[in-house]
């Protein structure tokens, strides 16, 4: 295949110097002990206990030589494995360099892991040899009787070496056996190596990186890549022998080798802290009283760097980092001790050993501005000398991805790993031959030089000649303009918890801003109970803690006790402050029911995160951190509060609720509760009083336990003849309330001007919210399919990650086009911020810029009150109207819903009108027979959002307010909503094997055909200058036909009465045997269970307007899509299929009537439709 090289994005043909081996490192390190033998090599540096200990080259290289000649009179050979019991000082060092002078393969074993670890390492790597550092052995313990007897019983060592110690005068001891020490027959070695010849391919290293079901894989490294690199570093970013490198690495993680084999090559000094230096606000002044100028770290480390330190250390001016993701805070926080600091951020892996990308970032000396550039992430810049990063389409690997263009990053270098040790099919997946060149190119060309050589040389005998290898990430990526790559996460980002989907890096990157955090993790567990939790871990910024206390007389237990209730009480103001702080950040499902307070992260031996050693709460502990003593509780309990109380516990009783602990002030949410779990209340409210009718709304209005007990008193006793009930709480406003905030609102715009009709052709620039929503992304596409640019506002961390999100989104639904993105423009920002959250400069150019603006974005959510949504749905209204009114004229289109008529007031008059042979409601009609009695706080956000648009139209706005009904999947591939309610109540049926007969007709329209109309009447406003445009199905088939469409294709599921029907939901939901799969109706349970067949009788729609501006939208599409879409029992059964291919639903139990057609769902619409979700994208 040839080169399909583009401008900034690498060749994946290029030559990359395969057979450029610069050597062994530890003959490389042997010449510089010749050149400069008494040149300090290590400095374990001085502890409040101990002196400064000092190494020169010439004192390690002889170390080097008795160690590495015992190992070879021993009998290792090339390959063999040299376990090293490890302790981070000037042994660790001479450990491994003697492993590698003879020609052995070292792997370092943490004294900190447990035994079982620690044997299944042994396991893994079945060495020949042993290295016990005595250090190691007196600050951690001898090797555990376990671990002795797993040895003893399952390894065959050559050799061990019990106590290695370094002394004070150069001379080496290996420890004691049979009376003299092991090492005394080698101390007339000292001066030379053992002859022992490697290649690039020998494997001088075995690291290990996490493995399935908790078995680690080793990873086989390769001499090549210990030295290749290394010359291009020194060059690139000044490095020299005049250094002085850290040993700050986890000892049992690669990025060790970087802190050792650096120094040793460059003939520089290796400093090492004491195990009390690394500790916080220690190691920045260890870094300044020794001047350190190069160190390596991963973002955690770098985090206890500068954790709570206030000394500056003005020599360092490189510092790598490795091994996660690098975040602009965590650079701007190292920036402000060091100065002078250039920060290289590097994309590698153990798979990658040394071939790394790099971007580096300038000192704040040089460039105080320079992070204010770029966005929170740091990108992983490009390869390295002689390493590319590919990023590759995800759906056909023959090409590479363009600028902007999501893929799969893979790592293509000389220097990548050979292979994961006794794993040969998870090598052969990971490390892929270059599919982009000739597989002999590189083998004959290599060939030819070695014949014009006069000798060859010797290495080649352990070279496997060059081999073009890629290294699969798993990391998604895309190119920027410059060339850099910027990482955007893994397929498995983000989570879905409650139907929602929610990114945990939002979350964190909404906790790094809060003033008190200094780190945080955010986490998916699963509780005692298996129920899906979101966990946010947290390190508290210790000083500004206390700072924050004392200005507010806080009173705290004074305890030094670090114990989950300890903790938890100790920090319980912090918690409820940073819970506060996300409240405003983030919609309520993705607010972390726990926050878990830490003086510290576990790290694992590569130095990141120790995810799985975060521990999770157990509800004693959760109850107990938040226990009341009697005196707290405040007023006695009325017996319908004493009852819910009781209820709550049940309900939330594994996260540490107990009925005795709930005080009336106390809310359902802060407590654990969600709108799931809320269904299951409101399941159990009726259990408890059959007599009365709470809606599902009043939790949401009334959380706390007074407020939502006050309504069940009111249900039980409207006219207040019961004496124990509780005062009655406060209403919230009248139903009229959203009506009288409508014309509040509306009172305030100003006046418009109005745009002239858009020509056919026109290079429009449209302006579009919530294009990551199912609707949204359809929207999208029918906006690109015409002349001109879409910018959209995707909420996400920065630009990268607006257009992941909304090429995902696309991708996801089979409807991505490669073409869109030079003219695709993603924004960050927020529907709830003032101006949508853009930079000033910014909005300014979208108001003088922008020709139609199109506002599809809102939170859908049929529970929430009023008050909830207000933000996202109407505020959000009033912003885009102020976009229309400054700058040019603009048309506006307001994607609006049919629930802004559920009244009986509009059945009525859709009954009347159709009696007199009328269409139903008509387009023209004021919706002030819904300005009281709309059921939902969602019907209501859009009654008045659709109020202050049609006021924004008698004050000169040209534009339309398009209102569909329930918008159903894509009649072509049956991509669909599966949180749509039509959606939920196929899959519920099949789950309760019956239907119910229900002979409502249904308003459902393909979303295609909803996005035609969206966009025909944005560009073409049916009536001057604004007016409204329904939605209407034709044909509109009955629930009946389109659940029984179920039988059509083969579902058991025989028609009920819906009062059966309704038994068998309650009965399936009260069932806790634990061997049903939860009722995808769950959710909606209220609604499902209330009175169905009235609540779906919705009133018949005149459309005229939306076939007029079809009809005028021809000249654009050159289609006239004007005598509309319907759902079919043809179109179910398109939806069935993809269902059943995305495992939502079970496939059919019998053949049909009618046979589903084959699923044109593709693996990868499956693999990112786990990354997106949502029906109109906040």
């Amino acid at each position: 295949m040839g080169s399909t090289t583009q401008p900034n994005i690498p060749d994946p043909t290029a030559d990359l110097h395969w057979s450029d081996f610069k050597g062994p490192i530890h003959q490389i390190f042997a010449a510089n002990a010749r050149k400069h033998p008494h040149r300090p090599c290590v400095v374990e540096t001085a502890t409040g206990s101990t002196p400064e200990r000092a190494f020169t080259y010439q004192h390690i290289f002889n170390a080097v030589a008795v160690l590495s000649h015992h190992f070879v009179q021993s009998g290792i050979q090339r390959g063999h494995v040299v376990i090293i019991f490890a302790h981070r000082g000037v042994d660790l060092v001479v450990a491994i360099m003697a492993v590698l002078a003879a020609g052995a393969t070292f792997s370092v074993l943490d004294p900190l892991y447990p035994p079982d670890r620690q044997c299944i390492y042994l396991q893994v790597s079945q060495p020949r040899a042993l290295v016990v550092i005595k250090k190691a052995t007196q600050e951690a313990g001898p090797l555990s009787p376990q671990v002795r007897q797993y040895m003893a019983e399952n390894l065959q060592l050559s050799t061990e070496v019990p106590a290695l110690e370094l002394r004070d005068d150069g001379s080496l001891l290996g420890g004691a056996k049979d009376g003299r020490d092991v090492l005394h027959e080698q101390q007339k070695n000292k001066a030379e190596l053992p002859a022992v010849l490697v290649g690039p391919d020998s494997t001088p290293t075995l690291s290990f990186t996490s493995g399935s079901e908790g078995l680690p894989k080793g990873v086989k490294g390769r001499h090549f890549s210990l030295t290749h690199y290394f010359p291009w570093m020194a060059d690139a970013f000044g490095l020299s022998d005049q250094d002085r490198f850290t040993m700050l690495s986890g000892i049992a993680h690669d990025p060790i080798q970087r802190d050792i084999f650096t120094p040793l090559f460059l003939g520089a000094q290796l400093l090492v802290p004491s195990k009390e230096d690394i500790q916080h606000e220690k190691l920045a002044e260890w870094m300044r009283t020794h001047g350190a100028t190069v160190t390596h770290l991963t973002p955690a480390m770098g985090q206890i760097l500068v954790g709570a330190a206030s000394a500056v250390f003005p020599a360092l001016h490189h510092a790598f980092f490795v091994g996660d993701l690098l975040i602009k805070r965590d650079v701007r926080r190292l920036q402000a001790l060091a100065p002078n600091v250039r920060v290289v951020n590097m994309y590698g892996t153990t798979e990658t050993q040394r071939a790394v990308s790099y971007y580096e970032l300038p000192s704040a000396t040089d460039a105080p501005d320079f992070l204010d550039s770029i966005g929170d992430v740091v990108p992983a810049g490009r390869g390295m000398h002689n390493v590319q990063l590919l990023v590759v389409n995800r759906e056909d690997r023959n090409k590479m991805c363009a600028v902007g263009e999501s893929g799969e990053i893979y790592v293509r270098a000389a220097g990548l790993a050979e292979e994961y040790l006794g794993l040969p099919d998870m090598t052969a997946s990971k490390f892929v031959d270059n599919w982009f060149v000739d597989p002999g190119r590189w083998a004959r060309e290599d060939k030819q030089r070695v014949e014009a050589m006069s000798a060859p040389e010797p290495w080649r005998e352990f070279y496997k000649g060059p081999r073009d290898r890629l290294y699969r990430s798993g990391d998604l990526g895309h190119y920027g303009p410059d060339g850099n790559v910027h990482c955007t996460g893994r397929v498995d980002s983000q989570v879905k918890i409650r139907g929602f989907r929610i990114e945990l890096g939002e979350i964190d990157s909404h906790l790094s801003a809060h003033p008190l955090v200094r780190e945080n993790v955010t986490l998916l567990k699963r509780d005692a109970y298996e129920d899906q939790s979101l966990v946010s871990y947290i390190v508290p910024e210790m000083k500004r803690w206390h700072d924050w206390l004392e200005e507010r007389g806080a009173n705290v237990p004074s305890t030094e006790e670090t114990d989950m209730v300890a903790m938890l009480k100790r920090f319980k103001y912090l918690r409820d402050d940073v819970r506060e702080h996300l409240k405003k950040k983030l919609p309520a499902y993705a607010v972390p029911s726990v926050i878990v307070p830490m003086l510290r992260f576990p790290l694992n031996p590569n130095g990141k995160i120790d995810r799985p050693a975060l521990p999770f709460p157990e509800p004693a502990q959760i109850a107990a951190a938040g226990a009341r003593r009697p005196s707290q509780l405040g007023q006695a309990l009325t017996p319908t509060e004493q009852s819910m109380a009781e209820i709550w516990a049940e309900l939330l009783s594994d996260r540490g609720v107990t009925a005795d602990s709930i005080n009336g002030s106390d809310s359902f949410f802060d407590l654990g509760g969600h709108s799931i779990i809320a269904q299951q209340l409101l399941f159990k409210v009726r259990q408890g009083w059959k007599d009365i009718d709470v809606p599902m709304t009043a939790i949401f209005q009334h959380p706390t336990l007074r407020a939502f007990s006050a309504n069940i008193d009111q249900a039980i006793d409207p006219i207040g003849l019961r004496l124990d009930t509780a005062d009655a709480v406060e209403d919230d406003p009248e139903d009229e309330a959203y009506s009288a905030d409508a014309r509040d609102l509306a009172a305030q715009l100003s006046d418009f001007k109005t745009r002239e009709p858009l020509k056919p052709g026109d290079e429009v620039h449209t302006f579009l919210t919530g294009a990551t929503g199912f609707l949204g992304a359809y929207i999208l596409r029918d906006l690109l399919s015409r002349p001109g640019k879409v910018t959209v506002l995707v909420r996400a961390r920065d630009r990268d990650g607006a257009l992941d999100r909304v090429r995902n989104t696309c991708e996801a639904y089979g409807i991505w086009d490669h073409g869109w993105l030079d003219r695709l423009e993603p924004l960050v920002g927020d529907l709830q911020k003032p101006n949508f959250g853009l930079a000033p400069n910014t909005w300014s150019l979208l108001c003088d810029d922008v020709d139609v603006v199109v506002h599809n974005g809102a939170l859908v959510h049929w529970v929430l009150p009023y008050s909830r949504l207000r933000g996202p749905n109407v505020e959000s209204t009033m912003t885009a109207l102020a976009l229309c009114s400054t700058g040019k004229a603009k048309n506006f289109g307001l994607v609006s819903s049919t629930s802004v008529l559920d009244t009986d007031y509009f059945v009525k008059l859709s009954d009347k009108s159709l009696a007199e042979g009328g269409t139903g409601v008509l387009e023209e009609d004021d919706l002030e027979g819904a300005r009281k009695g709309l059921g939902t706080g969602y019907g209501q956000s859009k009654w008045a959002a659709e109020y202050i648009t049609r006021a924004a139209g008698k004050r000169g706005l040209a534009g339309c307010v398009i209102r569909p009904g329930y918008v159903l999947g894509d009649p072509d591939n049956g991509t669909t909503n599966t949180d749509d309610f039509l959606v939920r109540i196929l899959k519920g049926c099949v789950q309760l094997k019956s239907r119910p007969d229900i002979k409502n007709p249904i308003n459902m329209v393909p979303v295609t055909h909803v996005a035609r109309v969206v966009v025909a009447s944005s560009f073409s406003p049916p009536t001057a200058p604004l007016g409204v445009a329904q939605i209407t199905s034709h044909p509109r088939i009955t629930f009946q036909q389109f659940l029984g469409s179920l039988e059509s294709f083969g579902y058991n599921v025989p028609e009920v009465p819906y009062s059966t029907w309704k038994d068998n939901m309650e009965a399936y939901v009260a069932d806790r045997s634990g061997t049903r799969e939860e009722n995808a109706l769950l959710p909606l349970y209220h609604f499902v269970t209330g009175d169905l067949p009235s609540d779906t009788k919705a009133p018949e729609m005149d459309d005229r307007n939306a076939t007029k501006a079809l009809k005028a939208d021809a000249q654009w599409t050159g289609q006239d899509w004007s005598a509309g879409g319907a759902v079919t029992e043809d179109t179910v059964g398109v939806y069935l299929s993809y269902l059943i291919d995305l495992g939502f639903m079970p496939p059919p139990e019998k053949k049909g009537l009618k046979d589903l057609l084959a699923s044109k769902l593709t693996d990868a619409m499956k693999e990112t439709l786990k990354t997106v979700g949502g029906r109109r994208g906040v």
